[in-house]
């Protein structure tokens, strides 16, 4: 009778266990829905001319600063997309994913920050999308321009695969993340969904609908950018 007892209550501490894990990538996902709100409502933030050429979003809540022997950031957010074959359709379910760097020049002084990231064209989505990449290696990278009056057709902006953008202490700009790497939380991505989905699977070819917690942030960017304004050629090359 203990041995059962004791399998009982095992059995119900890993149950436990496995409910509080998957809060935690709720959360998360709640957490990605009001960073994304609360920047879009900064008078001098995203030009939304630029987000309205993004084919995906990704939003990176609460990066710390660390150091473990050599300094370094890493963070835990999602990546949505415009749905379609083209990227023209509404915004997809979120997949989580991971930013991690090192000694890539953020000086965070162990202060939290947000960060805003849009992929601006179908080659740099799919490549974020299928695996792990480096800013401004695998998918070129700049600080994204803010304000609604800035100058969004610069050289830097049209040859970026992505605009980086940062708030920290109260302050919003744009922040090159050159040297850091996307990839896919696979095991998060499980956790929420119930099953082994990579990241693709999810933002592009729709396996799953958008989870509850996720509904905010999706349902912000169809309201705010609800269709795209890249020139269609370039959606099909």
């Amino acid at each position: 009778m203990r041995k059962a007892g004791a399998f009982v209550v095992a059995i119900l501490l890993w149950c436990a266990a496995l409910g509080a894990s998957q809060s935690r990538e709720q959360k998360r996902l709640e957490a990605c829905g009001q960073v994304f709100k609360e920047i879009m409502d900064i008078p001098d933030g995203i030009p939304k001319d630029l987000l309205n050429k993004a084919e995906c979003v990704i939003v990176i809540p609460s990066v710390l600063k660390f150091a473990i022997g050599i300094g370094g950031d890493f963070g835990r957010g999602v990546i949505t997309c415009r749905t379609g074959q083209h990227f023209t359709g509404h915004w997809s379910a979120p997949a989580l994913f991971a930013l991690e760097g090192a000694n890539i020049g953020l000086q965070l002084g162990g202060q939290a920050t947000d960060f805003v990231l849009l992929v601006m064209n179908p080659k740099g989505a799919n490549s974020i999308l299928s695996s792990k990449v480096k800013l401004g290696a695998d998918a070129s990278a700049a600080a994204g321009p803010k304000g609604r009056t800035a100058a969004a057709d610069t050289d830097i902006v049209m040859r970026a695969e992505v605009l980086s953008y940062s708030r920290s202490r109260g302050l919003f700009a744009g922040i090159s993340l050159e040297g850091s790497t996307l990839r896919s939380d696979g095991s998060a991505n499980k956790k929420l969904y119930g099953r082994s989905l990579s990241a693709k699977e999810i933002v592009r070819q729709g396996k799953v609908g958008v989870p509850t917690s996720g509904r905010e942030l999706v349902s912000l960017l169809d309201k705010k950018s609800p269709k795209n304004a890249s020139d269609p050629a370039s959606l099909k090359e």
